[in-house]
């Protein structure tokens, strides 16, 4: 793909306009967002992600649409730990429900920021250095079977090193402010929690990023695509949230989904010189795996059916009186 310096600047305000719009639209500040707002925006958010896929379609093509779609759907997917660990941080530090969308609103911003740099620096590795895709590769691999392993994300914010640096740097008030970052007392400057809350999302993101990036260079080598991907996986990430907060224990087999297609694209990466495994092979089984960890997630997570006679607890009015005793 030959991708002009007017297009990806073109790109770089689209996606800026679409933050602004989601920062207004979705929203106002310090207004507790409702599960229906969250579920119009997510699905409007996720559509204008889809539909992108047809734009590179008219645009460069079938094969650069296919691997967008695909990359698409991998950020999107293992995004959901990224939701996992925004409730944990949010819950630590027991943000106000009518805050929480602003805290969330500007570590994707800063999520938007960091893995443009992220991709940047891989890219330059992939074309410097031919044996980093085997290093990508493998490193996926390894992450696949680890998070096979040990599904469960668990992370202890009071231990971690982000957050004891932050503190140094900039104290932490043990109370909330309303919207606000930072105050001044005594002619000092502390942190509120907000702001705390809104590095770690931060940090955790970046973390997060080491294995989602090169996941996406296993589909494709193309950099505007790769941005395109994680850009419109990010938009609509915070309204997601408010979705699926209550319902991610619900998903308890999309981790071992998730490690399916990290070992798959490993290998693919791997095998490259052995193997080449086309764009539409790659989103079939990208989208068949996914689909069925998340079915049958949401199938073993339904109550059981009560079996016919069982005691519910009530006593049969049919019954006579001596029966029911």
């Amino acid at each position: 793909m030959d991708i002009d310096v007017w297009a990806w600047a073109a790109f770089g305000v689209f996606v800026v306009a679409m933050l602004a719009v989601d920062l207004v639209a979705f929203g106002r500040r310090g207004e507790v967002v409702t599960i229906r707002m969250a579920v119009t925006w997510s699905i409007i958010w996720s559509a204008l992600g889809l539909a992108f896929a047809g734009f590179m379609w008219i645009w460069q093509g079938g094969t650069p649409a296919a691997e967008y779609l695909t990359g698409f759907l991998i950020e999107k997917s293992l995004s959901i730990d990224n939701l996992f660990v925004f409730a944990l941080i949010l819950g630590y530090f027991a943000v106000p429900p009518e805050s929480q969308k602003r805290v969330i609103f500007w570590g994707i911003v800063g999520a938007v920021v960091l893995r443009g740099a992220f991709i940047a620096v891989g890219a330059t590795l992939l074309e410097a250095f031919s044996f980093t895709i085997y290093v990508f590769g493998a490193f996926l691999i390894l992450t696949g079977i680890r998070m096979a392993r040990t599904p469960e994300v668990e992370i202890d914010p009071e231990k971690n090193v982000v957050l004891a640096v932050f503190r140094k740097v900039l104290p932490v008030i043990p109370r909330f402010e309303g919207d606000r970052l930072t105050i001044r007392e005594n002619g000092k400057r502390y942190a509120t929690p907000l702001f705390a809350a809104l590095v770690l999302i931060a940090a955790f993101d970046l973390v997060f990023a080491v294995d989602s990036i090169p996941a996406i260079f296993a589909v494709t080598n193309e950099t505007f695509i790769v941005y395109a991907a994680n850009a419109f996986s990010l938009l609509g990430l915070g309204a997601l949230y408010f979705v699926l907060a209550g319902l991610i224990d619900r998903f308890k087999y999309l981790p071992y989904g998730l490690a399916v297609v990290l070992v798959f694209v490993g290998l693919k990466m791997v095998l490259v010189d052995v193997v080449h495994i086309p764009s539409w092979i790659s989103l079939v089984v990208i989208v068949v795996t996914l689909t069925v960890a998340i079915v049958v997630s949401l199938k073993a997570s339904e109550p059981p059916d009560e079996p016919p006679g069982a005691d519910t607890g009530l006593l049969d009015p049919l019954l006579p009186e001596d029966a029911r005793s």
